[in-house]
């Protein structure tokens, strides 16, 4: 070859199709819902990888391909609930989080937390209940409840404390006080028991926590 090369050596071309990328998330997305349906219908520990597969109309093999074993899909379930995206976000890259430190006082702060986490409910209460009936006899969900259950609280320290910037923070509370008020009444189990059990809609229930945190936490005007 004129410039000295050999064709041999020449390291082989990737093939990147973006069709292909297309489809692989696609299948991934279709292998996580058919995971979820069963997760909550079912149980975890009843699901197996083949029943995932089936409903998602794959191979087993794709199924630990695109997302893992069930571990692993219980914990993309889990995350992509949160997110509402099909992928995982941490909390402080999500929209909500930058709209709540944006915000100027501390009942705007409330106000966009408590909408962003009716939406984050209706899709998340479900999988959130099924992997804490799951961590009550399976090791490997036990291990993201703790997880999961932690992150919750260090999220709700770190709203305390944005709240406490504004000034308007109750003085007789501690930013974990506040923290673990607002971390009780946002689990799924408390959305469960007013929109489940007792049929509330989500703007009321949106509301209601809007009304009682603000009541709770903040001084009187």
């Amino acid at each position: 070859m004129a410039d000295g090369g050999d064709a041999r050596h020449e390291p082989a071309r990737r093939y990147n199709s973006p069709r292909r990328a297309e489809q692989a998330t696609v299948t991934r997305s279709e292998v996580l819902a058919a995971a979820r349906e069963l997760f909550v219908s079912n149980g975890y520990a009843a699901t197996t990888v083949a029943e995932i597969a089936r409903r998602a109309r794959v191979a087993v093999d794709t199924v630990y391909a695109t997302v893992g074993r069930k571990p692993a899909l219980l914990r993309e379930v889990l995350e992509t609930a949160l997110s509402g995206t099909d992928q995982a976000v941490p909390a402080g890259q999500r929209d909500h989080v930058a709209r709540i430190r944006a915000a100027d006082s501390a009942r705007d702060k409330i106000t966009v937390y408590a909408n962003a986490l009716v939406q984050i409910q209706s899709r998340l209460a479900p999988v959130y209940l099924a992997m804490r009936d799951a961590a009550a006899t399976d090791p490997d969900s036990a291990v993201l409840w703790a997880e999961i259950t932690e992150r919750r609280a260090v999220n709700m320290r770190d709203f305390a404390a944005d709240l406490r910037t504004t000034g308007e923070l109750r003085s007789d509370l501690s930013d974990d006080e506040v923290a673990d008020i607002v971390w009780s009444m946002n689990g799924a189990e408390y959305w469960v028991l007013l929109v489940g059990d007792r049929g509330w809609s989500h703007q009321r229930f949106g509301a209601f926590l809007i009304d009682a945190w603000t009541r709770m936490l903040l001084v009187s005007p």
